[in-house]
């Protein structure tokens, strides 16, 4: 039996897809620094393949005639950077990339170092409103003579 047309579309896609993406998409070519530190850049690939075909009849074609075939296929790919593998001599370790917050409770978490650090800036500028206020009224309060004559 021959090939139907479908199983060539659905290969021609996903050979440009394995094209686009392959280990070195996901282990990236070493970077090595001047003191001999290697960085290796790790991504996450994720892609989607869909295609799809029909036979059909044409309208103006006899019984016996052969069908028709239409289909079409596409296929999207995604390439996040997720971390760096950091070599120095026997020693290696990951560095992650900060990955873009997925859902509220991400995003809500994220804000908790910039909420508290507000907080904090807000409570200090008020403590040294507080602080300039009362040492005014105490320097005002230890020389009365200096008011008293500045108001003459």
């Amino acid at each position: 039996m021959a090939e139907h047309a479908v199983n060539g579309l659905m290969a021609e896609t996903m050979e440009k897809i394995r094209s686009m993406v392959d280990v070195n998409t996901i282990i990236g070519d070493p970077i090595v620094t001047q003191d001999g530190t290697t960085l290796i850049p790790i991504s996450k690939v994720t892609f989607g393949f869909g295609s799809g075909g029909s036979d059909f009849k044409s309208r103006n074609s006899t019984d016996s005639a052969p069908l028709c075939f239409g289909g079409g296929g596409g296929a999207g790919v995604s390439i996040t950077p997720i971390a760096f593998l950091i070599v120095n001599g026997a020693d290696a370790r990951m560095l992650p990339v900060n990955m873009p917050a997925e859902n509220s409770t991400d995003r809500l978490i994220e804000m908790i170092p910039s909420a508290v650090s507000g907080i904090q800036n807000f409570v200090s500028g008020r403590r040294s409103k507080q602080e300039g206020t009362d040492s005014s009224e105490q320097s005002q309060s230890e020389n009365p003579s200096e008011t008293a004559s500045a108001a003459e």
